[in-house]
């Protein structure tokens, strides 16, 4: 039943406290999934994420669902999602007309341009890492290049985020089968060589 409740408290938490929608809420959920209760290491996670930006539908709750599942199955993907998505919409419907009612209001303004930074923030210092992992595996010259293209194809050319990461690992995944392939011929052709010098 632990588990369970972890995943509750978890992804309530997220919903919650997921100020601005998908990205917003997606260091948050890393916070709870590797740092607190550590269902999965942070190379895990960001893969989870860009898995998930290839799929359609929102962001966090995508997230929910693998994390739910991977930590006990469909019914922990259930009530992931069920957790993160309940309590938001319940204040939603409560505080909407409130807040509607106050939309033109510089108190409510304030609030919205105070936390923006804050979130903003988040986000840089989670891509920080993620660029810090990319430059470990691929080079700091790859990694950049690959952060370049990726800004104009997305930015300049308004390519949707999922079409490029999609091609991205289409391409890392040809690329690695054409390599094992070549591996596999080489030794391949080691062999005869070895058992005759024997």
């Amino acid at each position: 039943m632990k588990p369970y409740l972890e995943l509750a408290i978890g992804f309530a938490r997220t919903g919650v406290t997921g100020y601005g929608g998908g990205p917003s809420t997606i260091p948050l959920i890393e916070f709870e999934a590797v740092k607190k209760y550590k269902w999965m290491t942070e190379e895990e996670f960001g893969e989870i994420l860009a898995l998930a930006n290839t799929l359609p539908g929102p962001i966090a709750t995508k997230m929910a669902a693998y994390i739910g599942f991977k930590v006990k199955g469909g019914l922990g993907a259930a009530v992931a999602i069920l957790t993160h998505i309940l309590p938001s919409i319940i204040a939603m419907l409560g505080l909407l007309g409130f807040l509607y009612s106050f939309r033109q209001s510089p108190i409510v303004s304030g609030m919205v341009q105070g936390v923006t930074p804050v979130i903003g923030f988040m986000l840089a210092e989670m891509a920080y890492r993620f660029y810090q992992k990319g430059s470990k595996g691929l080079g700091i010259p790859k990694t950049l290049l690959l952060a370049a293209v990726s800004l104009v194809f997305v930015q300049l050319m308004e390519w949707h985020p999922g079409i490029l990461i999609a091609a991205v690992l289409i391409s890392a995944f040809y690329i690695a089968h054409r390599k094992e392939k070549a591996d596999k011929s080489a030794n391949e052709e080691l062999i005869p060589v070895r058992e005759k010098s024997s």
